[in-house]
């Protein structure tokens, strides 16, 4: 799918930085979101590998999950979500997991403690009725796949590029929530392979610094390893990422964050949600301040979330006054 979402500037603050948007949640399919790009990835892998049913892995909330099982009843391919369920492990329900439900996906609960086995129980289960099944992220250890993901992000970063000199900007950071790394893989290479000046910040929504650091070079290691290239001496050096900001970690949300979310809508129209956007533009902002930041052009990606922004709605993000 080739689409060219919208790029603007959305405020300055009060440190003069100048503070631009790229609306990947506004990417004409399954309710949009960068999960939309990465999907389109996975199914061009599945096809070329002469795969008929599509596992997928996350957790209740999960963009990747909504898309994948939406784009499934499009094409006609049996969908299986191994889904685990958040904080306490219980498994309750959001709009993304309504959806894929909606989507005709079989959701097959799972613990965290349990995936490799569920994924590979399953797989066993599809090969034996006669199906050849496609897990998203290659093997039941989670790996093999890293570099079909950053592929889906890799052109998305000319793009970006593109964008700025139409509207006159060379931008210093790009900010956007990182959550499995493929997002922020594709956005690595792209950025190694233009040359460019501008650092990419990942701002942790879970993992650790150190495990997600290495999620996202693999990622990019991958990458160029299917492309022939060889990998740039500096590869290691451009993978930021931030986790100072995760408040508590997948799926966990505070007051903070809530409030930065209403406000944001209220002041500019643009819809986030505490899971992933609204985590990581509120920190983006404690960014800005940790590390004075005067005067820069800043790109925040938003990644999608709507259906999650509407969750957050019914529970009430806008009773407090402007």
């Amino acid at each position: 799918m080739k689409f060219t979402t919208p790029l603007y500037e959305l405020f300055q603050d009060e440190q003069r930085n100048r503070i631009f948007i790229k609306r990947d949640d506004l990417l004409p399919d399954s309710l949009g979101g960068n999960k939309v790009r990465i999907a389109e990835a996975f199914f061009r892998d599945m096809e070329e590998r002469d795969c008929d049913a599509l596992i997928g892995y996350g957790d209740i909330r999960s963009n990747l999950c909504r898309v994948l099982a939406s784009r499934c009843y499009q094409k006609k391919i049996p969908c299986y979500i191994i889904c685990t369920g958040g904080d306490g492990e219980g498994h309750g329900e959001t709009a993304n997991s309504w959806i894929m439900k909606l989507s005709g996906a079989k959701l097959v609960p799972c613990r965290k403690t349990e995936i490799r086995e569920t994924v590979e129980k399953l797989m066993s289960r599809l090969e034996g009725q006669g199906f050849r099944p496609y897990y998203i992220y290659g093997n039941s250890l989670g790996r093999g796949n890293e570099g079909v993901a950053a592929g889906a992000y890799v052109p998305v970063y000319r793009e970006i590029l593109e964008q700025g000199r139409a509207l006159g900007a060379a931008f210093d950071f790009l900010f956007l929530p990182s959550g499995t790394g493929a997002t922020q893989s594709g956005l690595v290479c792209g950025h190694l392979l233009e040359g460019d000046p501008a650092r990419i910040v990942g701002i942790s929504i879970s993992r650790e610094k150190e495990r997600g650091t290495g999620i996202i070079l693999e990622g990019v290691k991958e990458y160029f390893a299917g492309q022939g290239r060889k990998l740039p001496a500096n590869a290691g050096e451009e993978v930021i990422l931030e986790d100072g900001y995760r408040r508590g970690g997948y799926g966990c949300c505070d007051k903070e964050i809530l409030e930065c979310i209403r406000r944001v809508y209220l002041r500019t129209g643009v819809p986030m949600d505490p899971t992933y956007t609204g985590k990581a533009f509120l920190g983006m902002c404690s960014y800005i301040r940790d590390h004075k930041i005067q005067g820069k052009n800043l790109l925040f990606l938003h990644t999608g979330g709507t259906p999650l922004f509407y969750d957050a709605v019914s529970s009430g993000i806008f009773t407090a006054e402007e």
